[in-house]
Formats: structure tokens, sequence, C-alpha cells
């Protein structure tokens, strides 16, 4: 990498984790190091909540799920502007009422410590895995330029979020976050008109759009009811606004940065631009993976994303067998382009019939280069029965660096490695609240002072570091980031977001009967997953948050006799 790239790059990052530290060096108290002063702005708040969300795993992964997945993962997002007006409505008035550090601490008000401790371990344990995620993608970058061995590439990068985060606290994590959605938005911009601009002579953005149309790319919106399918409308609708509910609702690392408003109304405000802005911000995102892969119609792709998995294979009894591949690959990718500006030309000329021919010959070849990438994948498992074979989150990074003029270079990685800390270190300030006020100062040590609890919430932070730092070694088994995220928030937040809902809308349901209903659920949910993973039962993983919420709001109801009967007793 040029050095003016790694200029930018370390400057970049340097200013905004200077200013975030310095923004917040008068925390002196439990409170102002875990939540701030509660000043902030609806703006700061709404690009705190858009940061915190938009993780380096957005702009790593998602691009390359709409490379090889077209635009339907943007359906999964369609739930978050109801979700987001629903918690504005009827969650946000209860917490600033009763002023509470954490969203958990309301459940010990409504039901008792028993529930509230349980739903916070809930919390604890999907969000410490999710931050081991969030840790171990900016490291695909380093480990991608560098050469570097991914799992000390992880464990470096989160060495500097964990100090950064127990220097500066919640305000840091706030104020830094604007700065953050501003480079992360300019620079994904920015990578959008680079590709477009990089496109062949004669190939412009609207023959750009008729190709990925026509290559099934543009697949935004499916009304198809199919539990089996990851994303429709529906399960964006309905598992997706449950998700939504239950992470902006539910999540301490959101209900932090939203609890930092000077007001209820800015706090408001603050949600209702994250529910406006975010889902053109994932479609920019998304679109950006489409032009990516329209670009590669032109433009020679590797037959692999990931350059460490070929380089292994080098001197090795695999390699003759790679070359044969790459060339079949190389052979395709010209009968394609050919195919490719084949069916430009039918588009212009309106005519169906040479559509459908052309449309179908660039299937069959689509076909059978997957068929190809998928051969290579199974030499490099063969050859390192350890090796990260899926590929997908590698495409971004790949045309950043194969094909970005030096200086945007720099930009697109502060991009990736911005959204990195912001993400990390909001999740790790939430972790180190919940377990500081829901369980150390509330069940362990209640009476000591308000130094020892700043210094526990310091100490907290560095440990669920490290046992994120323990959880993103195992990242690379999953096919793709932004999924593995979401997986992990569907197996827990049906549940969570169940235990809140009775609180706030079932008045005559007791604290016996949500809890053991709580365990039931989240047992099921569970079991749902295993099952699905060992192929007995189909069904997407959105559908978990629907599944797990409901459970426990009917099992709850079923066990309303056993806070009857203690009552009676």
């Amino acid at each position: 990498m040029h050095p003016l790239d790694w200029g930018i790059l370390v400057g970049t990052l340097l200013i905004i984790v200077l200013y975030g530290v310095w923004k917040n060096r008068k925390a002196n108290s439990v409170r102002s190091y875990l939540m701030g002063d509660r000043d902030l702005p609806w703006w700061t708040i709404g690009l705190s909540v858009m940061a915190t969300q938009a993780s380096a795993i957005t702009f790593l992964s998602t691009p390359g799920q709409a490379y090889a997945d077209g635009m339907r993962f943007a359906q999964f997002y369609f739930g978050l502007p109801i979700a987001m007006v629903i918690l504005c409505v009827f969650v946000l008035p209860i917490y600033y009422r009763l002023k509470v550090y954490t969203a958990y601490e309301y459940l010990e008000t409504r039901f008792d410590l028993r529930t509230r401790t349980l739903t916070a371990i809930l919390f604890l344990i999907q969000r410490g895995m999710a931050a081991g995620i969030t840790i171990f993608a900016p490291s695909i970058i380093l480990s991608h330029i560098l050469g570097w061995n991914l799992a000390f590439t992880s464990i470096g990068i989160g060495a500097i979020v964990i100090f950064y985060t127990v220097i500066g606290g919640s305000k840091a994590v706030s104020q830094t976050q604007k700065q953050q959605m501003i480079i992360i938005l300019a620079g994904m911009f920015t990578a959008f008109l680079v590709c477009v601009y990089k496109l062949p002579q004669g190939v412009g953005f609207s023959e750009a759009l008729g190709v990925a149309g026509k290559m099934g790319k543009l697949n935004v919106v499916d009304f198809t009811f199919d539990l089996e399918n990851r994303y429709t409308f529906w399960s964006g609708m309905l598992g997706g606004v449950f998700l939504f509910l239950s992470y902006f609702g539910t999540d301490q690392s959101q209900v932090q940065r939203y609890l930092s408003g000077k007001t209820l109304t800015q706090s408001r405000l603050g949600l209702l631009f994250n529910g406006v802005f975010k889902v053109p911000m994932q479609f920019l995102v998304l679109f950006v993976g489409i032009m990516v892969f329209v670009f590669y119609q032109f433009t020679p792709a590797p037959v692999h994303f990931n350059k460490a998995n070929i380089l292994d294979l080098q001197n090795t009894t695999y390699a003759t067998k790679y070359e044969d591949l790459d060339k079949q690959h190389q052979a395709i990718f010209e009968q394609k382009k050919v195919a490719v500006y084949d069916l430009i030309t039918a588009i212009e000329a309106d005519d169906e019939s040479k559509i459908q021919t052309a449309g179908a010959s660039v299937t069959s070849l689509l076909a059978q280069d997957k068929e190809i990438r998928k051969e290579v994948k199974e030499l490099i498992a063969a050859n390192n029965p350890d090796a990260d074979i899926e590929d997908n989150d590698y495409v971004f990074i790949t045309f950043v660096m194969d094909n970005l003029p030096i200086g945007l270079i720099g930009l697109l990685l502060a991009v990736i490695f911005s959204a990195a800390m912001s993400s990390t270190s909001s999740e790790l300030n939430a972790l180190a609240t919940t377990t500081v006020i829901d369980l150390y100062r509330r069940s362990i040590k209640t009476d000591k002072s308000e130094a020892h609890y700043l210094a526990a919430s310091k100490g907290f932070t560095i440990l669920w570091g490290l046992i994120a730092l323990l959880f993103a070694t195992t990242a690379s088994l999953f096919d793709n980031l932004i999924e593995a995220v979401n997986i992990i928030g569907s197996l827990f937040y049906g549940s969570i977001l169940g235990i809140f809902a009775v609180a706030f809308f079932f008045k005559s349901v007791g604290s016996k009967a949500v809890f053991y209903a709580a365990l039931i659920a989240e047992t099921i949910v569970i079991v749902i997953f295993v099952l699905n993973n060992l192929g007995y039962i189909t069904i997407a993983y959105l559908w978990l948050n629907l599944i797990g919420c409901m459970l426990v709001i009917l099992i709850a109801f079923l066990l309303k006799g056993l806070d009857r009967k203690t009552m009676l007793g």
C-alpha cells in the first residue's frame, strides 16, 4: 500500500480517537463514564445509533452479500422504520421516566431481580459473541493487505479498540461516531462513483443497471411467503420488525446511545432519524456491491477472492489442478464478457427475443463459473482443512485494493476501521455497563465507593474485550459475517423482546411466569436452530425473533397461575 494511503488511514483514525478521548477527559464518575452527561442533541444520537449498528461487517460483508445474492438482503431492513416508531411511542417514555442506566433495570421494577438478571445475562452472551465478529471483520483487511496471520491480526485490532474504549468511556464513543459516520458515508459514495467510472467505454450507469437487472441482481422485493427463504418482504416486516424492536429497544449497546440525549424529544428524534436514513444507507452499501459485480463482468475477477488461500496452494500437489481451474475460469470470463455485451445490445434495441437468448447464455456461463469456484474451494479445503474457504467477505476489499487510486484506498480503509471502532467500542461499553449495573453492583458488591465502581467498569471493559477476542478466533467458521451477527442476535433477541413485551403490555403476568417462560422459549429457539443446522427442519433465522417473542408471551400466559398461587400462599 502506498505511503499516502497509510498516512490518510492512520491520520484519520488517530484524529478520531484523540478527539473522543479529549471530549471525555473529565469523566470521573460511574454515570459520566458509562452514560455520559446526557446532553447530546438528536443528530448526534441519530448518527451514533447508526454508527453502532454499522460495523466494519456492514462495509466488508454487505457488498459481498450483494455480489453473490443481489439486493434481497435489503428486505431485512424494511421493518426498521416501523420498529423505531413503536419504540418512540411506547418504550422511550418509560426509560426516561425511570431514569435508568440500563434497559434491564426496568425489569426489576416490573418483575423481580431474578428476571432482570436473566435478561441481562442473555444480552451479555449474544452481544459478547457479536463483539468478537466485529473485531474479526477489520482483521480480514490487514491480513489481506499485509499477509499477516488472521488470528494475530484480530488480537492486535482488539487490543487497540479495548484501549480506546477503556480510556474514553461512553461520551467518547458517542462523540467520535459523528465523525465516523461522515467518513463512512463519504467513503462508500466515493467507492460507488469510482466503480461506475471504471466501467468500460460505452457502458454507463443505465447499461450497468440493465445488466444487473437481467442477471437477477436487483431482486429487491420478494412477496412469496416461504419460511425457508431468509430474505423476503414478510421475513423483513415480521421477523425483522421483532429483531429491530429487540435490538434497539432492549440491547444496551443501542439503549445506551439514545439515553444520552438531552431530553425525551431529542432521543425520539435521534431514533426516527436512524429509522429514516438507515434504509437508504443500506441500499447504498448493497448497491456498491451490485456495481462491483457488474464491474467484474468486464474486468477479470479472481477465481477466489482470498489471495492468502491461493498462495497456500502454490508449490503443493494441488497447484496444477488449481492452474487448470483458473484457466477454465478465465476462458468462461471471456465468453461471458461477449454474452454480456450482446445482452446490452439487445436491451438497447428492446429486442425481447435476443434479451432472452443473451440472458440465458450469461446465466449458463455464471453457473459454470460457480462450479469452478466451488472446485477451487474444495482444493483449498483439501490442502488446509482449517482454511476459511468462504470468500464473499473479501470481494469488496479486493476491488478497493486492486482498482481504487492512491489516496482513496486509504480513505476506504479508514471507513472500514472507523466502523469497526465505533461499533466495537459501543458494544464493549454496553457490556461493561450491564455487567456493573445489573450484576456486579446490584448483586455482588452492593456497598462499594464510586471510585470502586468506576475502576470495575474499566476492568469489565477489558474482560469483555478479551472474551470478544476469544470468540473472534472462531468467526471464520461463518459463511458471511453480516449474516453471522444477525443469526447470533436472532437466537436471543426474540426471548429478550418477549420479556419486555410482557412487561410493557401484559400487566396481569407476574415474575415467575415470565421467568420460566423465557427459559423455556430460549431452549426451544436453540433446539429449532440446532435442528435446522442438522437438516431436520428448514426455517430462516429471522423467524426465530418472532418465534422466541411469541413463545415467551404465550407460555407466560399459560403459567400465570404460578404467580397467583404464590400470592395466595
